[in-house]
């Protein structure tokens, strides 16, 4: 049965309350999906969006972090955050207790090269200065504070997922802004 047709529960960890959530609800309407946020006012922004996007339907959005939202899923969705959490392991650990045994954990990150060389290209530079001045104050302001940053790479951030119990971890598909990254039980 394709995606399109089941109807899966799918968790989305905003963090910012971007429009990921809407845009999957729109493309797969028989899922349902709901969207966690430790900022309210987050929230409060994407239930607007969602509504207005006609998806209110099929998606819903709660406080909670990513180291304690509830339920079980068929999907978790992390985009460009894992890098901004303090305790990304700790998050990674919460993930694999709250996927169905055969669920999946899609990782959308900053595209970077496992050593600071490969990445001293046009986007590697935006990234790092961005990192240096959003992404890893964001992380050492939290608990544990590991500090990842966005231009982690593939190595350090599969050393964090499968720190969290996951056994397989692949990288699905990458562009030069960014790479999406599978994880299973």
């Amino acid at each position: 049965m394709l995606f399109s047709e089941s109807a899966i529960p799918v968790v989305d960890i905003l963090l910012g309350g971007r429009a990921s959530s809407v845009l999957m609800a729109r493309a797969f309407p028989n899922s349902r999906f709901v969207g966690f946020d430790y900022h309210a006012p987050s929230i409060e922004r994407a239930r607007k969006a969602a509504e207005g996007a006609g998806v209110g339907a099929n998606t819903r959005f709660e406080v909670a972090t990513a180291k304690t939202y509830p339920g079980a899923y068929d999907l978790v969705a992390f985009f460009d955050c894992l890098h901004d959490m303090g305790d990304p392991t700790g998050a990674a650990t919460h993930v694999h207790g709250s996927l169905k045994p055969d669920g999946t954990w899609m990782i959308v990150e900053p595209f970077a090269h496992d050593h600071l060389a490969a990445n001293l290209n046009p986007v590697g530079r935006v990234y790092h200065a961005a990192s240096t001045f959003l992404c890893t104050p964001a992380s050492v302001s939290q608990e544990v504070g590991l500090g990842l940053g966005a231009q982690a790479g593939e190595a350090r951030l599969r050393k964090v997922v499968t720190g969290g119990g996951f056994k397989r971890f692949r990288r699905a598909a990458e562009t030069p802004f960014n790479m999406v990254l599978e994880a299973r039980p």
